[in-house]
């Protein structure tokens, strides 16, 4: 209730909202599932979602205050989303917080790991496994190709200006 009132008072409320829907529709292409047989489960679309926006965030770091705000805007549209869907999913309020931490974490960890991996020439291999196959391990065609679709992303990343992504869209 406090959040839809304090929300008008902002006068942000959908602070975040185009980068976060660009996130969804690049986390959301069935080929990440299909040709790269990333479990098509809450967990493996979660997975995919945190990969994705560890990458925008890696992305914006480079781009100073404006970039800044753009990932905080993203990261706090991040934790609203989960804050939603983990209620709708019945998780009560005295866990709420702690697994909505733990999914964030989950997007800061893979940030600290794809900020020293994007500026090297080193294959992505072993962090595509990481960041996204959890229970079983993958083909090596699976991880090929969503290695070379991650690296596509960051390039269309990396095409893109600061502005244009907090639009949510990317060159």
């Amino acid at each position: 209730m406090f959040r839809a009132l304090f929300a008008r008072l902002t006068g942000e409320p959908k602070r975040g909202r185009e980068l976060f829907e660009l996130a969804l529709a690049e986390a959301g292409r069935t080929d990440w599932f299909i040709a790269g047989e990333v479990p098509d489960t809450i967990n493996g679309r979660f997975a995919v979602l945190a990969t994705v926006i560890a990458l925008i965030i890696v992305r914006l770091e480079r781009d100073g205050e404006q970039g800044a705000r753009a990932s905080a805007a993203l990261t706090e549209r991040l934790v609203e989303t989960l804050d939603a869907e983990i209620r709708e999913m019945g998780v009560g309020d005295p866990t709420l917080g702690k697994q909505v931490r733990k999914l964030v974490g989950s997007v800061g960890g893979r940030v600290e790991r794809w900020k020293e991996l994007v500026n090297e020439a080193d294959p992505w291999t072993a962090e595509v496994e990481r960041s996204l196959y959890l229970d079983e391990p993958p083909k090596a065609d699976a991880v090929a190709y969503c290695e070379s679709a991650l690296r596509a992303f960051w390039q269309q990343l990396g095409d893109s200006e600061v502005g244009q992504l907090a639009e949510g869209r990317v060159g």
